[in-house]
């Protein structure tokens, strides 16, 4: 009886071994199966229809196309550290005509003595400078070489959000490329060493090396040029790697410095005659005045405030007064002051351009928009220096002009690149020792090639980094006779 009794315990406890043990089992046999199952149903889709692969190949393709455009480009020369000695910088270029003319960042060349070129082939060659505009910071070369192959390119305003692909030489790995989007446009990062920043921002990886490569879009067409690693305001070119945030300059100001770099060696840029300060930096003293006290009692937007109009220049014929807000310029939203100068210097003497502002009416209690039509002039390089400017003229320094072969041969001396003193005034403490006919050719080890180089040269350096005030300058002039010589020229 007992075992009678045991026995169908017993079948009932192997058979809930059994379950336990083999239900796992199967369970994991169904998973597998169905895992499998899902593998050859993707290698299946995947091989009729793969979305990433097209990726992949226009990817391929844009490199395949912007390649041989690249260079990867070395600079050298004694002149080019501010610490003195012979320094080596590297960067990159991208050829812009079937004539040789190439085109990277001023700071990557700036006082090379020397500079070498290699092209996606292997091959490397000599480049010679034919202008370079610091403001931009944009240099164009030219190098000699058969079968170059052009970039293509284009100046539509990318949009936040788009595909674009960085090319260069970081670190001196040679011809690479970083993909990324459009972070963002019309970006200004303080730079200390780019007066004009309009850059576009991008997160694809731009590290040094990378400065003065091309920035290209879906269609592998150039439409900026990888100039700087944004790592707070007040930084210099080149310092730093990659955090995420690189910047561009937009084809659009390339192409507007680079056709005149051709064509004359320097760029005329525009001057409407407006000092601005932005809206959100007016001053307790300035509230005194019942003009900035509506601005800020009454405008609640982005926008530069008009602090000075030059007397006789466009924007005081045009009606624009101190006080103006300036909200745009032709369309341009101004964010922050220093929109102001970018958008009117990367325009032509001559350009008439539309200023939409919102003018101040205190007895009103409100403010109006209004729009003023401003015809350029051409901005003259003292004016950015204009204290300056006045001590070289009490000095002796006449009259300057950016060194050309006919400015030359008119003094009967030989051309060479630099500022030109065309006239000395008669007793001055230059007279007797810098004859007309002399040539700057640096300041403080820095070359010049052109009458605004000098002046920026001169304004860059008259305060220290320490903000203190410099006292003198050092002028390397080449002599009528050939001598080179350093001048020590007070700046107070």
């Amino acid at each position: 009886m007992k075992i009678q009794t045991l026995l169908p315990a017993t079948i009932v406890a192997i058979a809930a071994v059994i379950v336990l043990v083999a239900t796992p089992q199967a369970i994991r046999a169904l998973s597998k199966a169905k895992v499998d199952a899902e593998v050859v149903a993707a290698k299946s889709r995947l091989t009729r229809s793969n979305a990433l692969e097209e990726v992949n190949q226009a990817t391929r393709d844009i490199a395949m196309i912007v390649e041989p455009s690249v260079l990867s480009l070395s600079a050298s020369g004694s002149q080019k550290g501010r610490a003195g000695g012979s320094q080596v910088s590297t960067g990159s270029a991208w050829i812009y005509d079937v004539y040789g003319h190439i085109v990277t960042n001023g700071h990557v060349v700036d006082g090379a003595e020397e500079i070498d070129v290699q092209l996606h082939t292997g091959q490397i060659v000599q480049a010679q400078l034919v202008g370079l505009d610091l403001k931009t910071d944009i240099a164009v070369l030219r190098i000699e070489a058969d079968d170059l192959t052009p970039a293509q390119r284009s100046i539509d305003i990318p949009t936040q959000g788009d595909m674009v692909f960085a090319f260069g030489s970081p670190f001196d790995f040679r011809f690479s490329m970083s993909a990324g989007i459009v972070s963002g446009i019309g970006r200004s990062a303080g730079l200390s060493e780019v007066d004009y920043e309009n850059f576009i921002q991008v997160d694809a990886a731009i590290n040094p090396g990378n400065s003065g490569g091309p920035l290209t879009d879906i269609y592998g067409r150039v439409i900026g040029m990888n100039t700087a690693i944004a790592t707070g305001r007040g930084s210099t070119l080149g310092q730093g790697q990659f955090g995420g945030i690189g910047l561009a300059i937009p084809m659009d100001i390339i192409e507007f410095v680079v056709g005149q770099l051709i064509a004359t060696g320097e760029v005329a840029k525009g001057f409407s005659g407006v000092a601005v300060q932005p809206v959100n930096s007016i001053l307790p003293p300035q509230m005194r005045n019942p003009i900035y006290r509506c601005i800020v009692e009454h405008y609640n937007a982005d926008g530069a405030v008009i602090t000075r109009v030059t007397a006789g220049s466009p924007a005081q014929r045009a009606g624009l007064q101190i006080g103006d807000v300036i909200v745009s310029i032709d369309g341009v939203r101004v964010t922050d002051a220093d929109k102001v100068p970018s958008i009117i210097g990367t325009r032509r003497p001559g350009q008439i351009v539309v200023f939409q502002v919102w003018r101040p009416l205190p007895d009103q209690g409100r403010g109006e928009e209004m729009k003023f039509d401003v015809e350029l002039i051409k901005r003259e390089p003292q004016m950015e220096a204009a204290d300056i400017a006045d001590i070289l003229r009490n000095y002796g320094f006449a009259t300057l002009a950016t060194s050309s072969q006919e400015f030359c041969a008119a003094l009967g001396v030989p051309h060479r690149r630099g500022v030109l003193v065309q006239a000395v005034t008669p007793d001055s403490k230059l007279a007797g020792i810098v004859p007309a006919g002399s040539i700057i050719v640096a300041v403080g080890g820095q070359s010049v090639g052109t009458l605004e180089d000098f002046y920026v040269r001169l304004a860059r350096g008259a305060i220290s980094r320490r903000g203190i005030g410099r006292t003198s300058a050092i002028l390397t002039i080449a002599l009528p006779s050939g001598t080179l010589s350093d001048f020590d020229i007070p700046l107070r």
